[in-house]
């Protein structure tokens, strides 16, 4: 047996009931209807019945006038019932016709209208909000990535647009983060899909609540995220950054009974800062220095006070003792010179505080020599 698609439902709102029972008579073989006899009855009516497709109201009603109505429904809080179309059933009184159209009817017919003109009405009403719906549904998916809720990359790069046009003109700045887990593919690999997904769920979760009201948070590239912060110095995102990654790093997240080794790298640029002449230039600047964070090791920031340029970034000193204690010596040693003066300080206040016996005025002589040796291991 052939299943028929369901026909349209309508509301019929009118006071008398030879009216309702005449627009009836005039649908019936084309839609589904239900009537009511004053707005008040209508508007539960709306709230309840999703069905509804299309209302016909008259203007003079009791309890609720058509116009009380007619204001409800456009200033509903719900999608379905603020853009209803509104086919009004108009009488004499012009002025209540020209509150109905400022307030938002859809359009107008007399009481006296011939069927085949109130179906064609009714007919045109329909096709037009269905036109409307499938506009809003199509922009939506330009708009948000359906699977997760987040603006989709080419929103962002739109929203970019915006705030880099908007602190041209206020003399402000705009900076952007690219953010993503390193060794995606390792977890996945080890855990399966549906965990590196749960995960991504609850990284996003996090960073929705951390985030500004003013700034947009989306998708850049696979399981990448991309954050425009409107107003934002770059150390502020980089500072910022840290933060998430160094929350990331002690986060106790556990996968069939066992703790996930994560580590999260950042990306950070900066208009002005960088001189990038658009907003997709600015964001992939971004992307391509969390690209260049996690070349160099990963669970790092790298923002604009960093070169992209053949230098490679210096781990720092837990980073650089990570590396050695797990045999990569080899990566640490590039960087001898670079990591000998963050930690000087720290030397000379041993000799002071515990004289130690530390040679610390020969080490600071050999430093300039050292960075000479670094360069000549990093190029050989």
């Amino acid at each position: 047996m052939e299943n028929k698609i369901p026909l349209p439902r309508i509301l019929i709102v009118d006071e008398s009931r030879m009216v309702r029972a005449m627009i009836g008579k005039h649908i019936r073989e084309h839609y589904e209807f239900r009537e009511e006899g004053d707005g008040e009855s209508a508007w539960q009516v709306l709230v309840l019945d999703q069905s509804i497709k299309l209302v016909i109201c008259s203007l003079s009603l009791p309890v609720l006038d058509g116009d009380g109505l007619l204001v409800r429904v456009r200033s509903s809080r719900l999608a379905r019932i603020c853009q209803m179309p509104m086919l009004m059933i108009s009488g004499d009184n012009d002025e209540a016709l020209d509150r109905a159209k400022t307030h938002g009817a859809s359009d107008f017919v007399s009481r006296g209208t011939a069927g085949v003109e109130l179906l064609a009405r009714i007919d045109s009403l329909l096709r037009l909000a269905q036109a409307q719906n499938q506009l809003k549904e199509n922009l939506q998916q330009h708009v948000q990535n359906p699977e997760t809720g987040l603006f989709t990359r080419k929103y962002i790069e739109l929203q970019a647009v915006q705030a880099m046009s908007n602190a041209l003109r206020h003399d402000s700045e705009v900076s952007a983060m690219v953010l993503g887990f390193d060794n995606v593919g390792a977890l996945r690999e080890e855990y399966g899909d549906e965990v590196v997904s749960q995960l991504q769920e609850r990284f996003t979760l996090m960073l929705v609540g951390k985030i500004r009201k003013e700034d947009s948070l989306g998708h850049f590239a696979g399981s990448q995220l991309a954050v425009i912060s409107p107003g934002t110095s770059y150390p502020a995102c980089e500072t910022f950054g840290n933060r998430l990654r160094e929350a990331i790093q002690v986060a106790n997240i556990a996968a069939h009974g066992q703790r996930l080794n994560l580590s999260l790298s950042i990306g950070v640029s900066n208009s002005p800062v960088d001189g990038v002449s658009s907003a997709g230039a600015l964001i992939e600047l971004a992307g391509a220095r969390l690209k260049l964070a996690q070349q160099s090791g990963g669970n790092r920031v790298v923002a604009c006070s960093v070169p992209l340029a053949t230098e490679t970034v210096v781990p720092g000193i837990e980073r650089a003792l990570e590396l050695i204690r797990s045999g990569h010596e080899s990566e640490v040693v590039p960087h001898l010179a670079a990591l000998g003066s963050q930690i000087l300080p720290l030397l000379q206040l041993l000799e002071r505080d515990l004289k130690l016996g530390l040679l610390i005025a020969d080490i600071e002589k050999c430093m300039p020599d050292l960075t000479q040796k670094a360069k000549d291991v990093g190029q050989s």
